[in-house]
């Protein structure tokens, strides 16, 4: 035990590395023995599509008598679709002359292009006014729209445009689909030769999880359809240049380091303001504790 103690003093950098190793090593490996022996009850079925992964549970491992019936998988190749599924996204930064104005002003050409609001916002922040609006309109509308919006305002700080393609991911969803249905069509059968209520129970079990499945596909699939038809345009709004978000061309420029300056003088100036506004209200507990304290030193002085 000496020798233990004394080898750790000798070598203190040694035992702080092996005691991080240890506390990792329990705090990441031991809850997966739990995990891994606890019974999974919502099987994937169609995730075979993607990985080539087979089901963990077999309703013929479960006693049910019929037979059990391990969901069909295949893999599927990439497909090469000529018309891809392309989600477009337009940032775009103006300057305007009144931010409230614009915001109302882009909503109404939104709507008159058939887009809708998806979210807007206005702070009035100290020195100048900003805000920002998110739209979505159709992707053949998107360049007239973005054209509308420019026109709105005094000066177009930055544009940018980005593309996200879900293609890949769509013939995914629609892989797994197909997985799900042929899946859904065996277990149909197997309930139909199913004579007692254990198994009835069981397969209507397993048909429920496997429709919540293709519920939730169809609805990421629908997802991407409508976000590749209608294409988001967010639009940021200020009075002022400085309170956009858009990286400068001139790394340097001494009117907006000036006017940053005013701004924090201005705020600085404020909050001196405010602490004496606040002492001033508090006065009538903090005057009477300092004379008493001043008479205090005073009296023991004399």
């Amino acid at each position: 035990m000496v020798r233990i103690i004394a080898w750790i003093k000798q070598n203190k950098l040694t035992t702080f590395l092996l005691v991080v190793v240890g506390y990792l090593l329990v705090q990441y490996q031991l809850p997966l023995i739990p995990f891994l022996a606890e019974r999974q009850q919502f099987v994937d079925y169609g995730s075979s599509a993607v990985g080539g992964m087979a089901p963990i549970t077999m309703m013929a491992q479960e006693g049910m008598g019929i037979g059990g019936i391990v969901p069909p998988q295949a893999d599927f190749a990439p497909v090469e679709s000529q018309e891809r599924l392309v989600v477009k996204e337009t940032f775009l930064s103006l300057l305007v002359k009144d931010v409230a104005a614009a915001i109302r002003e882009i909503e109404a050409k939104a709507k008159e292009a058939g887009g809708f609001l998806v979210d807007s916002q206005m702070l009035l922040p100290e020195g100048a006014a900003t805000g920002s609006i998110s739209v979505r309109v159709s992707e053949d509308k998107r360049t007239e729209a973005l054209d509308a919006f420019k026109a709105l305002g005094v000066r177009v700080v930055s544009e940018n445009v980005s593309g996200r393609d879900v293609t890949d991911e769509y013939v995914d969803i629609e892989a797994r689909l197909e997985v799900l249905s042929k899946t859904k069509a065996k277990f149909e059968e197997i309930l139909n030769q199913a004579t007692r209520v254990q198994d009835l129970m069981e397969v209507q079990r397993e048909l429920i999880n496997i429709q919540a499945q293709v519920d939730g596909l169809k609805g990421q699939q629908k997802y991407l359809e409508q976000s590749a038809k209608l294409s988001r345009i967010t639009v940021y709004l200020s009075t002022d240049e400085l309170g956009l978000p858009y990286t400068p061309d001139q790394p340097w420029r001494p009117q907006a380091i000036f006017k940053l300056a005013v701004r924090s003088l201005i705020a600085n100036v404020r909050k001196v303001g405010t602490g004496l506004i606040w002492v001033g209200v508090y006065a009538p507990v903090w005057v009477p504790l300092a004379a008493g304290f001043w008479w205090w030193q005073r009296r023991k002085r004399n």
